[in-house]
């Protein structure tokens, strides 16, 4: 395996991580929000705001260290995705800057209004929403090169149905990862209202959850038959994985067994899909334009990157594991003592 190779294992690590963790902030936002019109926030938003507070200004640490090395490794990319992200990549920091807004008011203020708890929720569907985009643009056909530089076509794009599923894909994660993480927050808070409540809005996500897989691969299909011929052929044992993953995370939360078993169960049905999308997807980063193979930065710098990524990965991973297990698990934080 050559630097390019690990650099890109490394980064997809990274993203992984982000789309593991923002995914739980991000539907907390809606179930908060949710909760509270429906007057329910007595139940789960004190459970919520417990897992939040350690954790917001961690999240987007792991999304800032891919976009850095991708284009670290890939310099074309900052031209490409650059020049076509503009908009969307507008509305999400937009999006994040309300959101974070939101935090600084729920910390300082003296009460959570419904208007801002309707932009905290709303933001948490709309921010994946957003930056799937670009996991949909990687795809290629939705790119035009001229010569007078780099355009997106955006009828082609809004009128795609693998860019839609891929939208509602991110939507849905969102709220099966997040509700899953939550039932097993609550049932170790020994919460049992708030376990109930969130068990139930699991198992109603994760039918959906399966639903809208199915809708991707199959629109992928259409959209890049290359794609999908090399992951059905060379990859279909790591999404048959992920299938039995999800098959025991949901028998064991529909049984009220081993929370952390089922809870690890969601992170490995994620993390070998993921993981077999992105494999499946190489050499291309952007297709046809960034091939990893091609246009990757020189050796040097590339080995420079991967020693600076890998040590950042070091420090990271167990920083986050330090602040779980002094926060969010700590045994009488985990129940509101302190």
């Amino acid at each position: 395996m050559d630097y390019q190779h690990i650099g890109v294992t490394v980064l997809w690590l990274f993203l992984y991580g982000y789309i593991v963790i923002g995914a739980i902030d991000f539907g907390a936002g809606f179930f908060s929000f949710h909760a509270k019109l429906t007057k329910q926030d007595h139940i789960i938003n004190g459970l919520i705001s417990r897992y939040l507070n350690p954790v917001w200004e961690v999240t987007n640490v792991f999304f800032v260290f891919f976009f850095v090395g991708i284009v670290g490794f890939f310099p074309d990319s900052a031209y490409y995705f650059g020049s076509t992200l503009l908009i969307p990549g507008s509305i999400a920091l937009i999006l994040l800057t309300i959101r974070g807004s939101f935090y600084a008011f729920e910390n300082y203020g003296q009460d959570s209004k419904l208007s801002w708890l309707f932009l905290y929720g709303a933001t948490g569907l709309l921010i994946p929403a957003s930056l799937s985009t670009i996991l949909t643009i990687a795809e290629g056909g939705y790119i035009k090169e001229t010569s007078s530089g780099v355009h997106l076509e955006w009828m082609t794009l809004l009128l795609s149905p693998y860019a839609w599923a891929v939208v509602f894909l991110a939507i849905i994660s969102v709220l099966y990862i997040s509700s899953g993480f939550l039932t097993y927050y609550a049932n170790k808070a020994k919460d049992t209202e708030a376990y109930h409540l969130l068990r139930q809005w699991f198992l109603i996500w994760a039918l959906p959850m399966i639903i809208i897989c199915q809708f991707v691969f199959l629109s992928l299909r259409q959209h890049n038959e290359r794609h999908f011929t090399n992951a059905i052929e060379n990859y279909w044992w790591l999404f048959a994985l992920s299938m039995v993953f999800f098959i025991i995370a949901v028998v064991l939360i529909y049984l009220k067994k081993a929370h952390g078993f089922a809870f690890t169960m969601i992170l490995l049905q994620f993390g070998t899909a993921f993981f077999g999308y992105g494999l499946s997807k190489l050499p291309y980063i952007l297709e046809p334009y960034i091939n990893i193979d091609k246009a990757v930065v020189n050796e040097q710098m590339a080995l420079m990157l991967v020693i600076a990524f890998i040590l950042g990965l070091l420090l990271l991973v167990p920083s986050l594991i330090l602040l779980l297990r002094l926060f969010i698990f700590d045994a009488d934080y985990v129940k509101g003592k302190k």
